[in-house]
């Protein structure tokens, strides 16, 4: 009778054991599948938010061939400043990843350049299009502002995740990595100088 208690002991013991073992893969499992999905959703809302800043980006570059038309109109002899500005764009319109940040800071710094002619040319400053377009312009940059501030604070909270533990184990096995914040280039934080 003794050995047979004992017997019954050890295979409740083994049975808890083997139990709380399944309860706590299941559990594993069931975690493990719940931080990959945050990942993914976070991946992909941060893909989102660039995809959102690219398509104001992309309502200026088709803005401003329409600015540079009109500005030639009055100042024929600034073809180098028309010029860099379409050089610009066209970089900015091109480049990816990382190239992309720093080529739209150099293409914002033509465009207020641009912008400023009109402090030479008075008749520009009367011109009823170059206006429109410069309201619609300064719509637009407040859109892109608003754009940049999104895709920052995604990039953020994706980089966070990606770094905290227990997540950043599961992270690596998935090739995550930070993304890069949209930041303000050197050229965008001077203040614009220009002359004749």
């Amino acid at each position: 009778m003794v050995v047979s208690a004992l017997s019954v002991g050890v295979t409740i013991g083994i049975g808890v054991g083997v139990g709380a073992v399944v309860i706590g893969g299941i559990a594993y499992v069931g975690w493990s599948i719940s931080s990959k999905n945050k990942f993914v959703e976070s991946e992909v809302t941060v893909d989102e938010s660039f995809s959102t800043m690219d398509v104001y980006l992309k309502k200026r570059y088709d803005l401003i061939p329409g600015i540079v038309e009109t500005v030639k109109g009055y100042a024929k002899h600034e073809s180098e400043t028309l010029e860099r500005v379409i050089a610009a764009r066209n970089s900015a319109r091109t480049a990816v990843g990382g190239a992309k940040f720093e080529a739209e800071g150099e293409f914002g710094n033509q465009c207020a350049r641009l912008m400023m002619m009109q402090e030479t040319y008075p008749e520009l400053k009367a011109d009823r299009q170059f206006l429109m377009l410069q309201k619609e312009l300064t719509d637009i940059e407040d859109e892109i502002a608003q754009a940049r501030s999104y895709y920052n604070a995604t990039v953020k909270k994706f980089n966070v995740a990606i770094r905290k533990f227990p997540g950043s184990h599961f992270a690596k096995k998935m090739n995550l990595e930070q993304r890069p914040f949209f930041e303000a280039q050197v050229t965008e934080r001077e203040n614009v100088k220009f002359s004749f």
